[in-house]
């Protein structure tokens, strides 16, 4: 296992069949991990979709150890089974959590454009049952394990909708509240040496979003939030990150010596891949999220010629983003 930075570490990710789980996966299991996952699909579908066998292959290929575990993130017993078997498995250890699961993609796309009152009141069990509750559930029961060996990282997928609005009030709340669980719960932690962090990735090109923007009559969609237009928002994932460029930053993460420091903050990928000299898998550099002369134009476009010319280092300060999504006058 030489040269692999996470040999001996237990890993769990949740929603691994596809997507920024399974490239997660990917990548602590490439690092030496063993890595259990997590999905409600075993075998591979014959339709478009991935599958744990899938994802545990392609770690195997990697030479790593998966175990794949068929659950249902919105059923409690499914859950406490999944952590009674990784404690006895592994003699009680877990190193990292990685709270991904959500099953809301489709349920939010195809309500896009659509004001709250005009949406289904099930859209918030559909976004915030296994988007939230279940991060929830999993970050308790993985915290009984990791405070008794005062070690260990629990990860939230989050995104920038936690600060401003984005495609609809159920999925901003989700987002903010995940957040803020890494805020609060990373605060009663820091004593016991357990990290807890909100990631946001960039626009990533997943599997699933690539397949909405492909086969979708873009003409007919409408996008609400500051991105209006379904074509910017096109632009945006196709020159987006790959699905394991996450992972590549929460294995760095993940061996940081000063990792307590990150704790209870939000971490964007395009600044910890800044910090940890990290390039995605086609060995480029994922455009960084508050790079000015990218951002504006694609919010603004009219202004695309004031701040087109902007060198990449002007970058809109962490401070700005956390005052936009201050509620208080």
């Amino acid at each position: 296992m030489a040269g692999k930075s996470l040999a001996g570490k237990v890993c769990l990710v949740t929603g691994a069949t596809r997507g920024i789980g399974r490239g997660i996966a990917l990548q602590l299991g490439e690092n030496g991990a063993v890595v259990y996952i997590t999905g409600r699909t075993l075998e591979t579908p014959k339709g478009p979709g991935g599958s744990l066998k899938e994802t545990a292959h392609e770690i195997e290929l990697l030479g790593g150890r998966c175990i794949p575990v068929q659950c249902d993130h919105a059923n409690d017993d499914d859950i406490n089974k999944l952590f009674e078997r990784i404690s006895r498995e592994q003699s009680g250890q877990l190193d990292i959590l990685v709270n991904n699961a959500y099953s809301a993609v489709f349920t939010v796309f195809n309500n896009m454009g659509k004001k709250f009152w005009e949406q289904p009141l099930s859209m918030w069990d559909d976004v915030n049952n296994v988007g939230l509750r279940n991060h929830y559930q999993c970050a308790v029961l993985a915290a009984k394990m990791m405070v008794p060996r005062k070690s260990g990282l629990i990860v939230n997928v989050s995104s920038a909708g936690g600060s401003r609005y984005m495609f609809n009030p159920c999925y901003g709340i989700g987002k903010e509240a995940c957040d803020r669980m890494a805020a609060d719960c990373g605060l009663e932690l820091r004593k016991h040496n357990v990290a807890f962090v909100s990631l946001w990735p960039g626009a990533v090109r997943t599997e699933m979003s690539m397949q909405i923007f492909a086969t979708a009559d873009l003409s007919k969609l409408n996008m609400s939030g500051p991105i209006t237009d379904i074509k910017k928002a096109k632009q945006i994932f196709e020159n987006g990150e790959s699905t394991e460029y996450p992972g590549k930053c929460i294995v760095r993460l993940a061996t940081d010596p000063d990792l307590m420091k990150k704790s209870g903050k939000i971490l964007l990928t395009c600044d910890l891949g800044e910090e940890y000299g990290l390039l995605d898998k086609d060995g480029r550099k994922p455009l960084h999220m508050r790079q000015l002369n990218y951002i504006i134009p694609l919010f603004y476009p009219k202004l695309a010629r004031v701040f087109g010319w902007l060198p990449n280092c002007v970058r809109v300060p962490t401070w700005v983003i956390t005052l936009s999504g201050n509620k208080m006058y």
